[in-house]
């Protein structure tokens, strides 16, 4: 199929993209890479009357001034060998789709897609990341597990548009570590986990422990978190891991049953938990 008419706009400001955005109101949608939206232009799930090109809107930047700031157009692909980028970040990068959907999809398409099942969301949450979304009336920084609603819904207003994302650095004794399961690689994920844990001697003395795919948004695990603060061994990831079990409630779909998800996001909660240990 092919998409509906509609209007494009190419903005070459911040500026420019926000007033195109305003005046196309609830008929406006914003492209930069186009890896979701085009597909779904093309299966007419989506009709905006005005696409606005935010390409040339002066978003395509990466700073690194205590946090990690990262400009809503720049690219996937150009994230996987930045040292300054989160290591939980370059880890969860080669599941991302494929190789070339990540050459052309950016991280602020990921985040204001939001995805149940992505990637970049879970890590920006279990990294205790920020949204920053622009309207015609300012800033205004999000914490990312405030941002997420549910499959594809997020807290962005009418007109609003995520401008970048900001990620802490890693902390002193922090390690991480991301798992997912597919049925091939390049699929949407059965079920993932991100895991950012700090040690000080032998002792875990902050966790963070999220899971995507089995949620309808990516869903930190406060009862695994406070499991694992205080503890040491490999007992942990294993105990972590049948809590984190019971804690999630998936459907079934037609490639695999409840009781198998939950079983499988134990099994990918102990893994990560013990890598990042």
């Amino acid at each position: 199929m092919k998409p509906p008419p509609f209007e494009y706009v190419r903005a070459r400001s911040l500026d420019e993209a926000l007033a195109a955005l305003a005046e196309g109101g609830e008929d406006a949608k914003p492209i930069a890479g186009g890896q979701s939206l085009v597909p779904a232009l093309n299966m007419r799930l989506v009709r905006p009357s005005v696409l606005v090109d935010v390409n040339d809107a002066g978003l395509g930047d990466v700073s690194a001034n205590g946090s990690v700031r990262i400009g809503a157009t720049v690219r996937q692909a150009a994230l996987s060998n930045d040292p300054r980028i989160h290591a939980l970040v370059r880890q969860a990068l080669p599941f991302v789709g494929h190789f070339v959907t990540r050459n052309r999809g950016t991280v602020g398409g990921s985040i204001a897609h939001a995805d149940g099942a992505a990637e970049l969301p879970l890590c920006l949450v279990v990294a205790d990341g920020t949204v920053v979304a622009a309207s015609p009336s300012g800033l205004r920084e999000i914490a990312a597990a405030d941002f997420f609603v549910t499959h594809f819904f997020t807290t962005l207003g009418l007109g609003e548009l995520v401008v970048e994302t900001v990620w802490p650095r890693a902390a002193d004794g922090e390690a991480s570590a991301f798992e997912e399961f597919a049925l091939r690689h390049g699929d949407f994920a059965q079920s993932m986990a991100a895991v950012v844990l700090r040690r000080e001697a032998d002792r875990i003395v902050e966790a963070r422990v999220g899971v995507g795919a089995v949620t309808d948004r990516p869903t930190r695990l406060a009862e695994v978190e406070a499991l694992l603060v205080g503890s040491s061994g490999v007992e942990a990831a294993m105990d972590a891991g049948a809590l984190a079990a019971t804690l999630v409630d998936p459907p079934s779909t037609t490639h695999a049953s409840a009781p198998y998800l939950r079983a499988l996001t134990g099994t990918l909660v102990a893994r990560a938990v013990e890598r990042a240990r």
